[in-house]
């Protein structure tokens, strides 16, 4: 078995695949050929692992630099990629950046270099700019979403970084749409080309509209929502008013949903999607932000309270369910006195949730906040047996456990939460006082 080959069944196990899709494979096969690869597919498809993978193959373990540059288009997108590198368990320093993110935490970070950096374009020309950076020994780049970066309005920004990269050796440009001409900036020669886009499998989704008039519209919602039973669900709008007004309606309503866009300050935005994941909350309310780059895969139900701005945006949208070969549904919200957009294709099927007579369903978890994470040597493992130990849990009994480089946050049962905190309040976590709470 050559080195590569024991590289890529290693971290497979690691991650706990049992095997490469046709993409991956195809990666693989096509790094090893080709200098420059075009990796052409929809969310969804595996196309992390499969440019990772390679990176991985080509690190060099005696090598103090940083080898390998990932660029994505946004902070959750970013940590997402992290998250699947360090599923694959090697040895290799990853670290990302990205704007919100405490930039002494990454200055503190990069004093001892990572192989592999992720991050956002402008947060990475942040760095570079103010000589944090030394990119020298950089031979691999890739960039994830490259279509949706020109979108974001990152070309000048990685024509920068292109200028401090002297040593690529290869460059993974990854895409959800056709180029119709290669970036001359960086030197994008003679690239192989994986397309999967028209042989990716369309979802397994039911569409339905939902009629409402001009003054029932919030109630519509909550009534269309509350039939879902706990089941998760994201709402979408265009506007980022638009999601902090809905959930201040449901709230009111005694539906718990929690809010999602670009203008939540970025540990905000990290928490309501570690709520939403662990399933403290049952329903994200967003703007298209979270139609892209998240990684959940078992949403079940999409609403389109707002109607996209565009095809490809109400395909991206309707992405976000039927993940992972599971079925899923979508919902068109829509007043039969407003004209519909000739891009969307009305469903057939209209849904009429009970008018009046919907209950909430309150989810029977809740997210646990501990004042301390990674950087404080806090891992998974010691919060499953402080709580066990200590708050008398049984294992099924703690969820989901999310571990950050100060906080830590932990799915508990909401019936047991006010007697579990008042048991661990004056306990400590591996030696040390911590503070414990419902997190905010």
């Amino acid at each position: 078995m050559n080195k590569p080959q024991h590289i890529i069944d290693r971290a497979l196990k690691s991650a706990g695949f049992e095997s490469l899709n046709e993409l991956q494979r195809e990666t693989i096969d096509a790094h090893t050929k080709h200098n420059n690869l075009l990796i052409l597919s929809q969310t969804g498809s595996g196309k992390t692992l499969a440019f990772l993978l390679p990176t991985l193959c080509q690190l060099n373990p005696e090598s103090y630099s940083i080898q390998a540059l990932i660029l994505a288009p946004s902070r959750e997108l970013a940590i997402q990629i992290e998250h699947v590198f360090k599923s694959l368990k090697s040895n290799f320093k990853v670290l990302t950046c990205y704007g919100g993110h405490s930039m002494r935490t990454e200055l503190n970070s990069l004093t001892e270099a990572p192989a592999v950096l992720i991050g956002t374009p402008g947060r990475i020309c942040d760095h570079i700019t103010r000589g944090q950076l030394d990119l020298n020994e950089v031979k691999q780049l890739v960039i994830d979403e490259y279509d949706k970066c020109l979108e974001f309005g990152f070309e000048d920004q990685m024509k920068f970084i292109q200028t401090e990269l002297t040593g690529i050796k290869n460059t993974y440009l990854v895409s959800a749409t056709e180029l119709k001409e290669f970036p001359s900036y960086l030197a994008f020669n003679d690239p192989g080309i994986i397309n999967h886009l028209d042989n990716f499998q369309a979802p397994d989704i039911t569409y339905f509209k939902v009629s409402y008039t001009a003054d029932s519209k919030f109630e519509r919602l909550f009534d269309l929502l509350c039939t879902f039973n706990g089941e998760l669900t994201i709402v979408f709008c265009n506007f980022r008013e638009a999601t902090e007004t809905i959930v201040d309606y449901l709230n009111t309503m005694n539906y718990e949903a929690v809010a999602y866009h670009g203008g939540m300050e970025q540990e905000d935005r990290e928490r309501a999607l570690i709520k939403f994941r662990n399933g403290s909350f049952h329903t994200l309310v967003c703007t298209d932000l979270g139609s892209r780059g998240l990684d959940i895969p078992e949403i079940q139900h999409v609403v389109h309270f707002q109607y996209p701005q565009n095809q490809e945006a109400y395909i991206h949208r309707n992405g976000r369910t039927a993940r992972m070969k599971a079925n899923g549904s979508a919902y068109l919200m829509i007043n039969k006195s407003e004209e519909t957009p000739e891009y969307l294709d009305l469903p057939e099927t209209e849904f009429k949730p009970p008018f009046g007579k919907a209950t909430p369903v309150k989810s029977p978890w809740v997210t646990l906040y501990f004042s301390a994470g990674k950087k404080d040597k806090i891992n998974k493992i010691d919060l499953v047996g402080f709580l066990g130990q200590k708050g008398s849990l049984q294992k099924h009994e703690i969820g989901l456990i999310t571990v950050q480089d100060r906080s830590s946050f932990v799915a508990v049962p909401r019936k047991k939460v006010k007697t579990l905190l008042e048991t661990v309040r004056d306990q400590k976590v591996k030696g040390q006082k911590l503070r414990i709470a419902i997190a905010r």
